[in-house]
């Protein structure tokens, strides 16, 4: 039962891919021309732009150019940037690296403090600390990571100077663990915060309904101790819905950290599709688009592969 629905699920995943390439892949030809001739055009003559398009397969119906561009995709050949001239594999490569890094950082941020929030808010429901917690969540929700990055930046950098503002390393470091990690910790922050007050909320609301259960209820009228069962009984109530959140979240954050990369100087995808759509390179946005795309599907499945078996029904 569970490897049918795993089966399904990755089935599912496959036609949803192929549609975002179809979109990005046509989308970036609505602007009319194509790479070669937006980057070159003025720059060669004629005759040496139809030579190049032709060695590229530009001068193909756009269906033609779909299918080849996809195979190239699947087999790591995702073409050469227009603006740095080097494989775009090769630079992607690299800040998947770095962005993971930063995604993984503020995962377990949001992990650590929203359940933590959520479970203290929840215990305290009606308390000073609880209306607090759903204060900061309801406001925090309608800010964007930008922003909230830059107000991390102006306290922690600028005003209190405990932390560096941007980059990965010093310029002048040895770029050991220590140096990184202090670097980490604002841009983890950043992205993690919408995230993180999700999680908690949805945590307190979860603690709340364990808490009131009809089976807690009972067994306190019973005379067993109240912290006892909920140290039984919480954690494994609270596992579905902190799997399904975060998945949910690993996505956001996914798209998140894009803009935090490049308000903290983070050398990752984000900072590179920025350029990138700047600067019309098309390889390099494409592919950079499909590797997120590939990514959260990837986050998606897994998630709903963990929540089968965490479902008892599924392993009957």
């Amino acid at each position: 039962m569970v490897l049918r629905s795993i089966a399904g699920r990755f089935l599912q995943a496959i036609p949803v891919f192929l549609a975002i390439s179809v979109l990005v892949f046509f989308i970036s030809h609505l602007g009319g021309g194509d790479a070669v001739t937006n980057a070159l055009a003025g720059i060669l003559p004629q005759d040496a732009l139809d030579a190049i398009r032709r060695e590229y397969g530009l001068d193909q119906p756009v269906h033609v150019q779909y299918l080849r561009w996809l195979q190239h995709l699947f087999a790591g050949d995702w073409g050469l940037s227009l603006s740095l001239r080097v494989p775009v594999y090769d630079v992607l490569g690299k800040a998947f690296a770095n962005t993971l890094l930063l995604t993984v950082a503020a995962v377990l941020v949001c992990l650590v403090a929203g359940v933590l929030v959520g479970v203290v808010a929840g215990l305290k429901r009606g308390s000073v600390i609880d209306g607090l917690t759903m204060l900061v969540i309801q406001l925090g929700h309608n800010v964007p990571v930008f922003w909230s990055g830059l107000v991390l930046i102006w306290v922690f950098a600028v005003r209190l100077d405990w932390l560096p503002a941007s980059g990965m390393y010093d310029l002048r470091g040895d770029e050991d663990l220590a140096d990184l990690l202090r670097h980490l910790v604002l841009p983890a922050f950043s992205a993690a915060i919408v995230s993180m007050l999700i999680l908690a909320q949805l945590v307190r609301s979860s603690v709340i309904e364990i808490v009131g259960s009809d089976y807690i209820r009972t067994y306190c009228s019973q005379g067993f101790a109240r912290a006892t069962l909920l140290r039984r009984h919480l954690g494994r109530n609270l596992l579905s819905p902190v799997v399904n959140i975060t998945g949910l979240q690993i996505g956001y954050l996914l798209g998140g950290v894009i803009f935090v990369e490049n308000v903290f100087a983070w050398p990752g995808i984000g900072t590179h599709l920025y350029n990138a759509a700047a600067g019309k390179d098309y390889p390099m946005t494409q592919a950079g688009v499909m590797l997120i795309t590939g990514c959260y599907l990837a986050v998606n499945l897994a998630t709903d592969v963990i929540l089968d078996l965490l479902n008892p029904r599924l392993r009957a």
